[in-house]
């Protein structure tokens, strides 16, 4: 394994460095002052619009699509990319139309959306100019067994219509969002992994109801088109809105997760440089009992701490990237179950002590840190618990010993 970066890599890096100081970082006090200052907490503010046409003037657009659709990167170039955008995730991503959930629902699209559906819906997302959902998620069963998925999908002519409840669907509430994947069951009768399909319901569809915005800590995640909570009432959309085949859903939702977990945990790494950096700053200007916090040896500890789980996290990450070029998504799954089990926790933890670091501060909106440790904490759910992770990665080791 070769983790160095090669010319491609390099040249996109020093690009994205220059946006992020030049505009990214400028703009993040600009945007908390337009999230609060906004009449419909879900609208995208002004500051985020002019980044986007930035970034598309710069090149730094769709990155995380390889091939001719996206920037053709593969997954080892995206990784140090995603990185960087992580240090500022409510903005950079999206700037560079590589946040999700719109990722994940191109890559879905690009691989099984049929010719008509991918001019429809995946055309404008890649022009950034609408936005998605991705509805998996439900309150009246436990979704981390995604064969207990309960909203229906029934044939009818040449109709499907849908009937249940989802929550938690990230970028509902953003009124730019047109087209919502949907995933229900089709045939409760199949084999278990047999039984879900996926459909193309465009948002203004009669039956589908936007009951209310979820909030997450407290946030309402207005910055990334909020999470919803939408009922499905006799929802009726034309047959030819199935994505790939019918009972295919459960394996085309996985085909989805996989990229989408290494990309949540490339961005992660960045997150956690930028809470090291914090914490370092703030060590070295503050003084109690008579020293600099940076003297201080617990404060020492944390630090060191950081640097060593950072530096291990980010050579898992690296290696999952390097096996998702070399073997595919598949081969690698023992490798992005680890990286979704590890990264989000360690984050986690740097964060908090770059909070404990900055004492009440840490908490406010004065510094990111806050927000950022939300965002973490989040990850230990977002695209499977950490439990069940580590009970696929149980099994598959046990495996060897039956």
């Amino acid at each position: 394994m070769d983790f160095s970066f090669d010319a491609t890599t390099e040249e996109y890096r020093e690009r994205l460095q220059s946006f992020m100081d030049e505009h990214v970082y400028p703009a993040e006090p600009v945007f908390g002052e337009q999230l609060a200052a906004r009449g419909n907490p879900w609208e995208p503010v002004p500051v985020l619009q002019e980044l986007k046409a930035e970034a598309r003037k710069r090149g730094l657009w769709n990155f995380f699509l390889p091939g001719e659709l996206g920037a053709g990167l593969t997954n080892m170039q995206y990784a140090p990319l995603a990185e960087i955008t992580g240090r500022s995730p409510a903005l950079a991503p999206a700037a560079m139309n590589c946040a999700a959930p719109d990722t994940g629902n191109m890559e879905l699209l690009a691989e099984f959306g049929n010719e008509k559906q991918r001019k429809q819906w995946l055309d404008p997302l890649l022009e950034g100019e609408i936005r998605s959902a991705f509805a998996m998620t439900e309150p009246d069963v436990a979704s981390s067994d995604a064969s207990n998925i309960a909203t229906r999908i029934e044939r009818d002519g040449d109709d499907y219509v849908i009937n249940g409840r989802k929550w938690f669907i990230s970028g509902a509430m953003n009124p730019n969002c047109q087209i919502i994947i949907v995933m229900g069951k089709t045939n409760p009768d199949a084999e278990t992994h047999r039984q879900q399909s996926m459909v193309l319901v465009p948002r203004n569809t009669p039956g589908m109801h936007i009951k209310r915005g979820m909030s997450v800590f407290g946030y309402g995640d207005g910055d990334h088109g909020g999470h919803a909570e939408i009922v499905f009432d006799n929802v009726r959309v034309p047959a030819e809105n199935l994505v790939g085949e019918e009972g295919g859903g459960f394996a085309i939702a996985q085909a989805r997760l996989g990229p989408g977990r290494i990309h949540h945990c490339m961005r992660l790494i960045g997150m956690a440089e930028r809470a090291i950096e914090l914490m370092c700053r703030r060590a070295v200007s503050r003084v109690a009992f008579g020293k600099t916090l940076a003297e201080q040896g617990v404060i020492q500890e944390w630090i060191a701490e950081s640097r060593v789980r950072v530096e291990q996290l980010r050579l898992l990450v690296f290696k999952t990237a390097w096996m998702m070029d070399q073997v595919g998504n598949r081969g690698a799954h023992s490798e992005i179950q680890a990286i979704k089990i590890a990264t989000p926790a360690s984050v986690e933890w740097i964060l908090d002590k770059a909070i404990q670091t900055h004492g009440a501060g840490g908490v406010s909106q004065d510094f990111p840190l806050a927000s950022l440790w939300t965002s973490a904490r989040m990850l230990r759910l977002a695209d499977g618990p950490d439990e069940v992770h580590k009970r696929s990665m149980a099994r598959r080791e046990l495996k060897r010993y039956l």
